[in-house]
């Protein structure tokens, strides 16, 4: 039998637990109290289209009403309406109505310092360069002049539904962390370096090895993994630098091996067949792998003019292609070879990029509307009805973009490409709750009348994939209502 004081102070304890317990869920429960949620229809990847060809929907997800749970800017919970709701009751919801909701836009390929030459008329890459872009890039050696043309830069980006970039640069270190602060103070997930040159421009614009070497290495410890800023080597392209800047580039990569390296390749024949010349090797990858470059987290933008041995070497090193069909076509650099980038047998990682200012738009959406076309002109020439003797069905096929591989490309595909896929590209729980909302009755008159015909309000996945091949083949960046970055909104069209 229990005596009277013992069971008394069994009672006590009990009770002491039972409170301690509820303090401790105390913390949780207010938590709730801050979570995010956005209810909408939503739309993302989970794979690539490319491995299912003719089934590209088994590759997406769709939910016509769905919830995107935030906590802190990161993605906590995601699926169906009614399977979310109920276990976030305290979350504050955020309700967007006859819109599409899709991960934020990745662009791979651009360049800040060139926001103010944009559609610059008349010149192929290298007379172009000289003509318009070393000048307007050495005005950003004037800090005030590099802020200003930064905040306009960031504005376009949020403006066209991009979260994430990856930036070339310029060759000024002030312009280098104005890019740097400015994305900071947005929260927004970016990756930039000194643009390495020393060959082939004016004298004002050139970074001497060492110097390159020094400042990159401040700005790297300065910024690299400090908030959602990541730091790129970047030599600006092999024509343009030398092999003691090449070897400074090596030495920075041995150094910090988790930073990215940027570069060009093979946009223009005239630089394609120069740049192995001046480096003793045999194509224009080898500049790059004479000097230990090439690998995961390589980047190379354009390979327009890559040969097919240099497509499997840039597969079998786990190495990205940045895919800029606007400036190919704006420059008369040539049409990228999509079909043979995305070959099962030696698929290389690829990342779309506008090429701003090559490129004439800062949109992505532009982006695609061009890829699609670059991808049909390929299709005719592969499908055998111009020469028979080139006859490729397969890689016929695999020039066409369709919504899946168009949106794949712009939100999951390129942060694969960057490898980023832990931290962008999806809806999955864990990963930074940057997306971009789209009205398909967007744009011009004709956008809001073609989606009519195909439905008022998408129910179904193959509904919402037409009305994103209506939005990016007849709108324009119109089409983005909304941009958000981290949990918060961050562009509101009209306001």
């Amino acid at each position: 039998m229990i005596k009277q004081p013992r069971f008394k102070k069994a009672i006590l304890t009990a009770l002491t637990m039972l409170v301690s317990m509820s303090s401790l869920m105390l913390p949780a429960q207010a938590a709730d109290d801050n979570l995010v949620a956005v209810r909408g229809s939503f739309f993302d990847f989970t794979d690539d289209p490319w491995k299912h060809i003719g089934h590209e929907e088994e590759s997406a997800r769709f939910f016509a009403d769905g919830m995107l749970v935030i906590d802190n800017g990161i993605i906590k919970a995601f699926g169906p309406y009614s399977e979310i709701v109920s276990k976030y009751p305290k979350a504050k919801v955020t309700t967007i109505q006859d819109r599409l909701i899709l991960p934020g836009f990745i662009d791979g390929h651009v360049h800040f310092p060139q926001t103010r030459v944009l559609g610059a008329y008349g010149q192929q890459l290298l007379p172009w360069l000289q003509q318009w872009i070393f000048p307007e890039e050495t005005k950003y050696k004037d800090p005030t002049y590099a802020k200003e043309g930064v905040k306009h830069y960031f504005d376009n980006m949020l403006a066209g539904g991009t979260t994430t970039v990856l930036d070339y640069g310029t060759a000024f270190p002030t312009a280098v962390e104005a890019f740097f602060d400015e994305a900071g103070n947005r929260n927004m997930r970016v990756i930039c370096g000194i643009g390495g040159i020393d060959r082939n421009v004016p004298k004002t614009f050139m970074t001497p090895p060492d110097m390159f070497y020094t400042e990159s290495k401040r700005l790297i410890e300065k910024y690299h993994g400090k908030g959602r800023n990541l730091y790129a080597i970047t030599p600006r392209f092999a024509y343009g630098d030398s092999p003691e800047l090449l070897q400074k580039c090596s030495q920075l990569h041995k150094e910090f091996p988790d930073c990215w390296v940027n570069t060009h390749i093979s946009e223009n024949p005239t630089e394609t067949r120069s740049a192995p010349l001046e480096h003793g090797v045999r194509d224009y990858l080898g500049c790059y792998e004479k000097y230990g470059l090439v690998g995961p987290k390589f980047v190379a933008g354009h390979g327009v003019w890559l040969s097919d041995s240099e497509y499997a070497r840039l597969s079998k090193a786990g190495a990205t292609v940045s895919v800029c069909p606007v400036s190919n076509l704006f420059l008369g650099s040539g049409l990228f070879r999509l079909g043979r980038a995305t070959d099962p047998n030696s698929r290389v990682r690829l990342v779309f990029g506008t090429d701003m200012g090559g490129g004439n738009r800062f949109s992505m959406l532009s982006v695609l509307d061009q890829m699609y076309k670059v991808g049909m002109c390929n299709n005719t020439m592969l499908d055998g009805s111009l020469d028979p003797s080139r006859q490729d069905d397969s890689a016929a096929e695999r020039n066409k973009l369709n919504a899946y591989r168009a949106f794949y490309s712009l939100t999951l595909g390129g942060a694969q490409g960057l490898y980023l896929d832990d931290k962008i590209g999806n809806f999955e729980p864990g990963k930074e709750a940057d997306f971009v909302v789209l009205d398909w009755k967007g744009g011009p008159p004709a956008t809001a009348w073609h989606q009519s015909l195909i439905c008022d309000r998408p129910t179904t996945m193959d509904q919402a994939a037409s009305l994103l091949f209506g939005v990016y083949s007849v709108g324009d960046d119109r089409a983005v209502d909304e941009t958000w970055i981290y949990g918060k909104r961050q562009y509101k069209k009209g306001k």
